[in-house]
């Protein structure tokens, strides 16, 4: 395994060729065919008939003049000339094109096969880094596979009976499954543009290899889980659903066997735990056999909803059918604490996330299409250790399962409670919608928030709404609906592990957002090849 630098499509520089990479080629909405070559020329100083080949990098949309937005585009260009001369002439505008290029563990010999719990986006890739090398993982998944999990969630979506083991948390895919498919991280790591590219094999769209804000949809992303799935099975790894570990054995401080809930025992001496935010009754366990763990800081607040159609207004300052969706990011720091928006899901639903009986918790999703007439994100307000009611590494945990026992007991059912915005502000219970209509399947209770959510969140919330109006006009809309409680924005522990990535029970290998190191599907995915490779070196 390793990185290397290498010219961006270096099959395509050829003798007497350059990629040169050119940022910040501004155009309108609407451009013709030829104005990437018009002008990458302008900018390289060269006519257009030295241009041969053009490849998009990374393509933004720039709506700070608005309402003259404009699509902002990176791009590699193949050019005859001397390189050297070249650069010059551009004063700076221009460089060689190097990316990181990230190259997956080879084929080793394999000894005790590694286990993997949980196939969420940490724990599949890890498998999938597991599968190259030819270790021939068993992957173990408490939930479901794709399609039977779909038809849990639709069913529960639609009033049925909650399946505590398959559910928008658990099953293939992870909580992932069912979100937007977000693929932005804040991490800079090589790994990125390689599982892009694995994404893109299983049949994402293309364009998450260039756009600034990848997302998949949900609706792609369930036959796109089922594609790695398949590879890693190929490749001799096996999955194994409904398969929930339960218990650990031990002997002399390490890992040698996993216990699952129908009482199989299955010899094991290395595995990745990549169990997800939402496994709380794997933490317990976790925290009952004294791994080390710790409490952690996360966030909790409520999703609120708008009309996609004035969001697109506010973003973009006027109509036009040429631009995506129109998304925001929005965060405001109070004197004690920091409130801000979280996985905005442009033209998207806000979705029943619940894991265990007799609670309710929301979360956000949107397909492909970005089509629906909402749109929705989380609000939030940052929450520590310090304000958790309770003490111990799972206090944040039991404050969010209290959080959601709440809500259910506010509607005597999963229907979720909701208030409109004006209402929230002005201290009164909402008995119905306005403008906006709530998503959330299936259905909410009208009322007042502040019966669910704790006061100190709820006083945050009212203090950030209207300073954060003042980025995006009309998001304190007394139309806008804020439905309660987003209590699962991240782990609320963290599962504490050394320099090699093991805990402090050898061959235990916490991985992932659930283990408290990752913060979305990217970022997990990042971490769980980390694990891996940590695992490989380990097993050398």
């Amino acid at each position: 395994m390793g990185l290397e630098l290498r010219p961006f499509g270096g099959a395509l520089r050829g003798k007497g060729e350059l990629m040169i990479r050119i940022q910040g080629i501004s155009l309108p909405p609407g451009h013709d065919g030829n104005a990437w070559k018009r002008e990458t020329a302008r900018h390289l100083r060269l006519p257009e008939g030295k241009i041969q080949k053009i490849k998009l990098v990374r393509r933004s949309v720039d709506a700070r003049k608005k309402p003259e937005v404009r699509f902002v585009y990176t791009l590699d260009v193949a050019v005859e000339g001397s390189e050297e001369k070249l650069l010059r002439r551009c004063g700076g505008r221009a460089s060689i094109a190097r990316d990181p290029v990230y190259t997956p563990p080879q084929p080793r010999e394999c000894g005790n096969r590694p286990v993997v719990v949980g196939f969420g986006p940490a724990g599949m890739f890890a498998a999938l880094i597991l599968a190259l090398a030819g270790q021939k993982p068993i992957v173990l998944e408490r939930g479901e596979e794709a399609p039977a999990r779909k038809r849990k969630v639709d069913a529960f979506f639609s009033g049925g009976n909650l399946d505590p083991e398959s559910n928008v948390q658990f099953g293939e895919g992870g909580a992932g499954t069912f979100s937007d498919g977000k693929l932005n991280t804040g991490v800079n790591n090589s790994r990125s543009g390689w599982i892009l590219e694995q994404f893109v094999r299983a049949g994402a769209d293309p364009d998450i290899l260039t756009d600034a804000k990848p997302h998949i949809g949900t609706d792609v992303l369930v036959n796109v889980v089922q594609e790695l799935r398949r590879r890693i099975q190929s490749l001799g790894g096996e999955i194994h659903f409904r398969a929930h570990v339960t218990g650990l054995q031990l002997e002399n401080g390490a890992l040698s066997a996993l216990r699952l809930s129908d009482g199989t025992q299955i010899p094991c001496r290395r595995a990745i735990f990549a169990i997800g935010h939402s496994a709380r009754d794997t933490f317990s366990m976790l925290h009952a056999l004294g791994v080390p763990m710790e409490p952690k800081p996360f966030a909790m607040g409520a999703r609120i909803e708008h009309l996609q159609r004035e969001i697109d207004l506010a973003q973009y300052g006027r109509p036009d059918p040429r631009l995506p969706p129109a998304d925001y990011k929005l965060v405001r720091h109070l004197p004690d604490r920091t409130v801000y928006t979280f996985c905005m899901c442009p033209g998207g639903y806000v979705v029943a996330a619940a894991s265990e009986p007799g609670r309710v918790a929301t979360n956000g999703m949107s397909y492909r299409a970005r089509a629906g007439e909402n749109a929705n994100a989380a609000l939030l307000v940052t929450v520590n250790p310090r304000d958790f009611p309770g003490d111990g590494p799972l206090a944040g945990m039991e404050w969010q399962r209290a959080i959601e026992e709440a809500a259910y007991r506010f509607s005597g059912s999963y229907r979720a409670p909701a208030q409109r915005v004006g209402d929230f502000l002005a201290g009164r219970p909402s008995s119905g919608p306005g403008g906006v209509k709530p998503t959330y399947r299936p259905g909410v209770a009208w009322g007042d928030i502040r019966r669910v959510l704790p006061g100190a969140l709820c006083d945050s919330l009212a203090q950030a709404l209207p300073l954060l109006d003042e980025r995006v006009a009309g998001f304190a809309g007394p139309d806008a609906v804020l439905t309660a409680p987003e209590t699962r924005s991240s782990s609320p522990v963290r599962i504490l592990r050394g320099p090699d990535r093991q805990s402090a029970l050898r061959g235990l290998y916490p991985a992932g957002e659930g283990a408290g190191y990752a913060g979305g599907i990217l970022s997990a995915a990042i971490d769980g090849i980390l694990s891996a490779e940590a695992l490989l070196s380990e097993a050398e």
